[in-house]
């Protein structure tokens, strides 16, 4: 009987949910006949045979089990059992005998008869099995396992290029076995949408937020809820409410002081400016309205003449006689007002002790707190300079600075100095500790006090400056230029910042003094009959008037330097000498008195405007006063009043009207006065 060719088995692979991805499949080693004849790649039965040994094949193999086995790298990793000549491969480890589909259509069936009757069949299949299929042992499995562990492990991230394929189990084919599956598995429809990959989603969050703002008005507004967040976070709400309330109830206690003086003020105006109307003219009213209104108009005159009367007899015991009716700034309060306004400010002061009673003095003693960032920016610089800590300082320490500000009053003549405050001082040590430092000559520290005096200083003087401050005041009008000249001048570092402050501050004194010309000025101008006896009624109201007018005129030529020239020069002198003070001293008799009045207002001018030398002609501005002291010097020649024509030639050589005065002096044959020009050219 002929023997069959020799079958060639190679390893099948198949997947598995294993997590090791490890297994292996074999063919069985010892197919029967009747796997034979069931195999779809033996053919009928071969020529030459009968149907009997068919049969006799099948019944044979019949008695034999076809079995298939699945090994996986777990299995692998034990040794396999030597296969016995006298026994079935065992079942856990048995692998697929299935005939190879290439091979099977060229086996014969005289082959198969003699091979499925051959006792020594499964031997000679299990030594060609044992030479094709080589079984690595256990160490060789776990050097393999290690080796591709650590692999992973030297990866320090995750690919972003992972992509990830979705197969079912068993459809997985390698190059090989890829031709021999049916078309219907080549292009499978995935059931579910394919996931993104990390960077895919990255790419769609990352566009959704720059959609969400692209919009470049909203970047403010970003910064502003970021700020108070993070305030939020170093600060109560509640370290700011407590002190908005205290600093409001200050506010509101001064700022009902100064309205107490102003209405005050502008009453005693309007009834004794009617009264003397009255007096005046003797205009024809009912007798009932007369008296009414004489009534009132009495008992506030009263009042004002009284006051005037106790500060004339203070200006007596403290031996002031040069003192001039109506430059007094007349802030007097009643006794029911002043123990009023005493028990407000107790009961604020009282509150305002309340606030950080409670609270450790490293969160509220700004010292402590400057000194623990002091510590950081020692001993981790780097950092420090990164967390940008100089912008943070200011809002930090907003609320304690105006805590230590809610009793300070710039308007008072005794008023404490910033310099002299505790929180200044601190600041200024945190700032030269910073400058120390020589590899940090730039650093942004030093614009920590410009950048709160901007925040928290000025914006408290402007609210003085707007409601508090009464410009005819000279001792209010001196404390705060003081201050402002301190704040504005010498820490100005920080130029964009405290520039825009500084414009905000000046605005401010700018209008407040407008107003002041406008609502508190008034000289009235009566007949020369009722002002000739310097003793009338008319007389004494007028002086008052005028003495007034001129006081604001030098407090606000106070602000010399500090506002600009121009802005100065028109409010006081376009808007106050050239329409209230000349023209009331056109009205006035010629003599000593208008001479006086002129040599105060000279003195009032700043030098710095006349300190051109080359300048033989003043300011347009003054042109008009110019012509008034001409004027009023040829009157007085004629008189032969030489003493007051001399000090008129002093006034003109002061503001730098040379050639005016040279004129006057060839005009009126004043020779002896040419010395004084020269004196001063």
């Amino acid at each position: 009987m002929a023997h069959r060719p020799k079958r060639t088995f190679r390893p099948r692979r198949a997947d598995s949910s294993d997590s090791d991805g490890a297994q292996e499949t074999f063919a069985e080693p010892g197919a029967t006949g009747e796997q034979a004849a069931r195999d779809p790649a033996v053919e009928g039965p071969p020529s030459g045979r009968g149907h009997a040994e068919v049969a006799e094949l099948l019944r044979r193999g019949r008695g034999r089990r076809r079995g298939r086995a699945w090994a996986s790298s777990r299995h692998a990793a034990r040794a396999a059992p030597r296969l016995d000549e006298s026994s079935d491969v065992p079942e856990s480890r048995m692998v697929d005998l299935s005939a190879d589909e290439e091979d099977g259509a060229h086996h014969s069936s005289e082959s198969k008869d003699d091979q499925s009757s051959s006792p020594n069949s499964s031997r000679t299949l299990e030594d060609e099995f044992s030479s094709v299929v080589n079984i690595p042992d256990a160490a060789v499995m776990q050097a393999t396992y290690r080796k591709c562990k650590l692999a992973r492990a030297q990866e320090d991230y995750i690919s972003l290029d992972v992509k990830h394929t979705f197969t079912n189990s068993g459809m997985k084919k390698n190059s090989e076995d890829s031709e021999s599956e049916p078309d219907d598995f080549k292009d499978i429809m995935p059931f579910t949408p394919k996931p993104q990959t990390l960077r895919q989603r990255m790419a769609e969050e990352t566009t959704t937020r720059n959609e969400e703002t692209s919009d470049d008005s909203q970047d403010e507004k970003t910064q502003d809820i970021w700020e108070q967040q993070q305030m939020r976070k170093a600060v109560k709400i509640t370290k700011i409410i407590s002190i908005q309330e205290i600093e409001s109830a200050m506010h509101a206690l001064l700022l009902k002081q100064a309205m107490i003086f102003m209405k005050r003020r502008q009453d005693e105006l309007k009834h004794e400016s009617a009264y003397l109307q009255q007096l005046s003219y003797k205009p024809e009213t009912s007798i009932n309205k007369s008296l009414a209104m004489d009534e009132k108009t009495q008992w506030i005159l009263e009042e004002a003449e009284s006051r005037r009367a106790r500060r004339r007899q203070a200006r007596v015991l403290s031996g002031n006689c040069t003192h001039e009716e109506g430059t007094s700034s007349d802030d007097e309060l009643s006794s029911a007002d002043m123990i009023d306004f005493q028990k407000s400010q107790g009961d604020i002061l009282q509150d305002h002790k309340k606030i950080f009673e409670d609270v450790h003095s490293d969160f509220c003693n700004i010292q402590n707190i400057l000194l623990k960032f002091r510590q950081w920016r020692e001993k981790f610089p780097d950092s420090y300079y990164e967390a940008f800590i100089s912008l943070c300082i200011p809002k930090l320490l907003n609320p304690l600075i105006r805590f230590q500000l809610i009793d300070w009053n710039p308007l008072k003549f005794d008023s404490i100095g910033l310099k002299q405050m505790p929180w200044f001082t601190s600041i200024e040590e945190f700032i030269d500790c910073s400058m120390e430092d020589s590899k940090k000559e730039d650093s942004s520290d030093k614009k920590i006090l410009s950048t709160v005096i901007n925040k928290t200083v000025i914006p408290r003087l402007i609210g003085f400056v707007e409601f508090i401050w009464d410009p005819l005041s000279t001792t209010q009008t001196t404390s705060l230029v003081t201050q402002c000249r301190m704040i504005l001048e010498e820490h100005s570092t920080c130029e964009n910042e405290v520039n825009k402050g500084k414009q905000d501050l000046l605005k401010s004194i700018v209008s407040r003094m407008k107003k002041a010309i406008e609502d508190d000025v008034f000289i009235p101008l009566y007949p020369k009959s009722a002002v000739e006896n310097r003793t009338s009624p008319h007389s004494k109201f007028q002086e008052r008037q005028f003495w007034s007018g001129l006081k604001l005129f030098g407090n606000i030529l106070l602000w010399n330097e500090l506002l600009p020239e121009d802005t100065l020069q028109e409010l006081g002198l376009g808007k106050l000498l050239n329409r209230y003070l000349i023209i009331a001293l056109l009205n006035a008799i010629p003599g000593p008195d208008v001479v006086k009045k002129c040599s105060q207002i000279a003195a009032y001018l700043p030098e710095k405007w006349f300190q051109n030398s080359a300048m033989r002609t003043s300011i347009p501005q003054l042109e008009n006063f110019i012509q008034f002291l001409l004027q009023s010097a040829r009157k007085l020649s004629r008189n032969e009043i030489r003493d007051e024509v001399k000090e008129i030639i002093l006034i003109l050589v002061k503001i730098k009207a040379l050639n005016q005065a040279e004129s006057f002096i060839e005009e009126c044959h004043l020779d002896h006065l040419r010395s004084v020009i020269k004196e001063f050219e």
